[in-house]
Formats: structure tokens, C-alpha cells, sequence
């Protein structure tokens, strides 16, 4: 499924291909979050500079959708403000999450500020709800820890979305 939105919402752009192998990492990633809350080095440290050399890649071939210097600096702005959050509340965000913001800035950053913005926005919204519901059914509290990760990576992929049909 989110292979294929992905495929419709980018089409034959170069991009495409850099998505598809981003993708069952960022199912790994979502899944690891869930059950142990911890986000691995081995992932978070090594995507970021996957997908920025991929990117690249992308940028060279005719058709690409989107810009490499963006994506550079939306990876570089993306983690600051995710480590500016952490050093103010580490409580409230993990450091895996710190790490995982340059990968998803990074993709989101392909498509520009905008798409960057309403992916990161999308991720927070999404755990906000999430997070909510849980509290109205009472199986979660202000202070009950939910992995942050896969709402960063439904963000990023509801972004990934808007950024390829706009790029169309």
C-alpha cells in the first residue's frame, strides 16, 4: 500500500526508485519503535546518508521532481529542531528520534520547504490523534510514552504523497 502510493503520487520520476528501497527500512523502523522503543543506530545513522547519496543519484537523471540542496538542508533543519526538542524535554523525545529526523528531512526536503513542513506537521498531528484516542479510551495517560518514529514515518509518507502529485 504504501508502495503503491507512493509509485502513484511520484509516477516514473527518479525519485521513485530512492522511496521503494527507503521503504522497508522505514517499516522496520516503524516496528522496532512499536515494540521496544528504541530506534537502532545501525538504521538511523546509515539512512540519512542513504537516501542523501541516492538522492543525489536521482538529481543527476533527467525527469527528477525535486532538489538535492533542499533535501541536504531540510535532513541538516529537520534534526535541529528535533534535537533542540530533546535537549529541552528528553522526556518527550528520544534521541532515536533525533537521528530519524535527518532521514525524513532529508526526503521530505526533496520536495521543498512546504512539503517539509506539512510532512513534519502530519507527523505530529498523527501521534496528537493517536495519542488522544488512547487517552479517551483510556489506555494511556499524559505521561504514557508512545513511540514517536511511526508517526514521524506517516508523516513523511503522507508528505512524500503531497510533494509527488504536486511535482507532477
Amino acid at each position: 500500500m504504501v508502495c503503491g502510493g507512493l509509485a502513484a503520487a511520484a509516477g516514473p520520476r527518479p525519485e521513485l526508485a530512492v522511496w521503494l528501497l527507503l521503504v522497508p527500512f522505514a517499516l522496520v523502523l516503524a516496528f522496532v519503535d512499536v515494540a521496544v522503543h528504541r530506534l537502532p543506530d545501525v538504521l538511523t545513522l546509515t539512512l540519512p546518508v542513504a537516501a542523501a547519496v541516492l538522492l543525489g543519484g536521482a538529481a543527476l537523471l533527467p525527469g527528477a521532481g525535486g532538489s538535492w540542496a533542499t533535501a541536504l538542508l531540510g535532513g541538516l533543519a529537520l534534526a535541529a529542531v528535533h534535537l533542540l526538542m530533546f535537549l529541552i524535554n528528553p522526556a518527550g523525545m528520544g534521541f532515536g528520534d533525533v537521528k530519524l529526523a535527518m532521514t525524513t528531512g532529508v526526503a521530505l526536503g526533496w520536495y521543498g520547504w512546504p512539503v517539509l513542513f506539512a510532512g513534519t506537521f502530519a507527523g505530529f498531528l498523527t501521534g496528537a490523534v493517536h495519542g488522544l484516542g488512547l487517552m479517551a479510551l483510556r489506555r494511556a495517560g499524559r505521561k504514557t510514552a508512545l513511540p514517536f518514529g511511526p508517526y514521524m514515518m506517516c508523516g513523511t509518507f503522507l508528505g512524500l504523497l503531497l510533494g509527488g502529485l504536486g511535482a507532477s
